[in-house]
């Protein structure tokens, strides 16, 4: 595509809609999109439909979980079988926002790479080097293949998403660091920052996505709440933000709270956790008992509850779980004993085996399913570019 497009009235991008994990996104190849990043963007934007509370113009769900953007190209580094880049698209405003990465899209990157020939696809089963261009981190997908292309239809059943579907098993074990270069960003396990409302102790850790963690009993919460619970509470989701914004300058992604709310929406994440009790899935009102989690977490995103619970999260919660003195090892007197901890999320619960030696992740691993759900072209009005 050249830069300039200025002489049609509309112009068409093929793109791909895929449902990674509990999100879904537009995937779009690198090669298809003009150099310059501020026309490519403001394409990105057209197409979602953005800004625009309903994004009836576009193609995104007016969800934040379904305003997710990835872009494929061919590899950067040697090291990896195609890079991979993660945009959140802001739903009300003129922002993407490429400060982090996205789990749950994650897990289609592979998929997507094998169906579109990107990578050479191995029968059975083909690991895929994914290079996330956000973090500059390589994450592993092992993808089931049938007859050269990405298996479907599988056994796995994941929370949040109806039926089952072929399992993809990613591992963010080398994603460290992946934005502030430290697996805690001020070396402490916990600190204490100054709020509106007093002092309050967090955990900032920072695997795949930076993390902020908060118990939840400190913020008047029991950890078991649903969406409408806490999207409802503006005097909480204002706390919130203040609490994610002032840890979002500690670890250097921001020079002031109101530069993080507005320019880093998405990253870093904040979660109130709790210790484990029974509470109902929001979304089934089925009871999940005490005895199938190891705690409860409720994360924040994009200013609103997530209403599953993130990938990146899940493996940077992993992670945390396993090191002594976090708010997360904290809250499960049992962690030391177990590698598979089950978190409670507000529609169920997702496992994630995650290990952490001397300083050092060695696993952080989640199983994920994707799918396909569109193939085709996008049209974009001229106008929306450059009028």
């Amino acid at each position: 595509m050249r830069d300039d497009m200025r002489d049609v009235d509309f112009f068409r991008v093929p793109c791909v809609i895929m449902r990674g994990g509990t999100s879904k996104a537009l995937f779009l190849k690198e090669n298809d999109l003009p150099r310059d990043k501020a026309v490519r963007d403001k394409i990105i934007l057209a197409l979602f439909g953005s800004p625009d509370v309903r994004q009836i113009d576009g193609l995104a769900g007016a969800d934040p979980l379904t305003s997710k953007l990835a872009i494929i190209g061919p590899p950067s580094r040697d090291d990896a079988d195609v890079d991979y880049t993660f945009g959140q698209v802001s739903i009300t405003d003129l922002v993407i926002d490429y400060s982090g990465n996205c789990g749950n899209i994650s897990s289609a990157v592979g998929p997507f790479a094998i169906d579109e020939s990107m990578v050479r696809a191995v029968e059975g089963l083909t690991t895929v080097r994914i290079h996330n261009t956000n973090t500059g981190k390589i994450l592993t997908a092992e993808v089931q293949v049938k007859n050269g292309k990405a298996a479907v239809t599988g056994p796995c059943r994941i929370d949040g998403v109806p039926g089952t579907s072929a399992p993809i098993m990613m591992n963010f074990a080398a994603t460290a660091g992946s934005s502030t270069g430290k697996l805690l960003p001020t070396g402490k396990p916990v600190d204490t920052i100054e709020t509106s409302k007093g002092p309050l102790e967090v955990s900032m850790v920072d695997v795949s996505n930076p993390c902020i963690f908060i118990r939840a009993k400190d913020v008047n919460m029991k950890g078991t709440e649903n969406p409408d619970e806490i999207n409802g509470n503006k005097d909480l989701l204002n706390y919130l933000e203040e609490i994610r914004a002032k840890c979002c300058v500690i670890m250097g992604k921001a020079k002031t709270p109101e530069e993080a709310t507005k320019y880093s929406p998405a990253f870093p994440m904040i979660a109130f956790v709790a210790e484990a009790q029974d509470y109902t899935d929001f979304t089934t009102g089925k009871t999940i008992r005490k005895s199938d989690v190891d705690f409860v977490s409720r994360m924040m995103f994009m200013q609103v509850l997530h209403k599953t619970y993130p990938g990146t999260g899940t493996a940077c919660t992993g992670a945390a779980a396993k090191i002594s003195g976090t708010i997360v090892y904290q809250a499960i007197p049992h962690i030391d004993s177990i590698e598979t901890i089950r978190i409670g999320h507000p529609a169920g619960v997702i496992p994630v085996g995650a290990e952490v030696k001397n300083g050092e992740v060695k696993k952080a691993a989640i199983e994920r399913t994707a799918r396909r759900l569109m193939e085709g072209y996008a049209f974009v009005e001229t106008a929306r570019i450059y009028g």
